[in-house]
This record gives structure tokens, sequence and C-alpha cells, in this order.
């Protein structure tokens, strides 16, 4: 795993006896981590990959581009497969799997066209428990020909 970014928060911990009125107050320091793979397809852009924080793995929205940041040829369930293995990639470099997935999110330009793609898509690369799903329509995505994004939220074993 490549860390290039490692900073940490004071995390203020509050414990309150039931029994008592007094309450004990712990400072503890948060990690924040950043995860990238070579290349980093997203550094010219100021975007991690992924971050490592409070025992999760946030990983960025990743599109069908395959390593040289071009979009993959072959339409929405071509661009779909190229954006799961994408966070397949980014979730091994911070040593996750699909399995420790505990949400994600896909952003979508026509919904309607593309629903059945998505639930293929879904049924392809997660398994049961099914992770917890937003699934949303958009205009457009940050390039004219992305069809697809695909973001996810993991545990950090």
């Amino acid at each position: 795993m490549q860390i290039l970014l490692t900073r940490e928060h004071p995390m203020t911990v509050t414990t309150t006896n039931a029994a008592a009125t007094d309450t004990t107050t712990d400072t503890a320091r948060a990690r924040i981590e950043r995860v990238a793979t070579t290349p980093d397809w997203y550094e010219p852009y100021r975007i991690s990959q992924a971050i490592r924080a409070g025992g999760l793995i946030f990983v960025s929205g990743q599109a069908g581009f395959d390593e040289g940041g071009g979009t993959v040829d072959g339409g929405f369930l071509a661009q779909g497969r190229q954006a799961f293995r994408n966070v397949e990639r980014v979730l091994a470099e911070a040593g996750a799997t699909f399995a420790d997935v505990v949400k994600v999110g896909i952003y979508v330009r026509n919904m309607a066209e593309n629903l059945d793609d998505v639930i293929r898509l879904r049924e392809e690369f997660l398994s049961l428990p099914y992770p917890a799903d937003t699934l949303v329509e958009v205009s457009s995505l940050a390039r004219p020909d992305w069809l697809i994004e695909v973001e996810v939220t993991a545990l950090d074993r």
C-alpha cells in the first residue's frame, strides 16, 4: 500500500457513567491516510482515490477509464465493469475487497435505459449481504463520454 499523506485530528471521546453525574473526557487521535494506486489517475485533480479514516475506507467515484485515463469503448456495461474494476483495484491497494463494502453510490446517466445493466453489475461484483446503495441519475459526469461512476465505503479490517 502506498500512503501518500497522513494527518491526525484530535478526537474527543466522552464517557458518561449512568450512575453518576460526572463526565470523563479522553482525547484520542484520529488518523486520516490517503490510499493511492500507481498510476494515481486522480493526483492531477487533487483528489484522493481513497481515504482511510475511523475504521472505514472511502473510495472516490470511479468511472469507466483505463490505467491510461482513457474512457473504455463498448458503452454503458463496458464502462460499468471498468468502473467496478477500478473500485476493486483501489480497495485492494487499501487491503480490502468487495466483501468489505457496506455502502455503494452509483451515478448513472439515463437511468431508464441503463437500470437493468446496473442491476447486472451489482450482481457481478457484489454478494450477500448486499451493501446499502444509493442510485442516482445525473445529467453529466466529469467527462462528457462517461456514463457511470461508482463510489464505495468499506470496512477497514
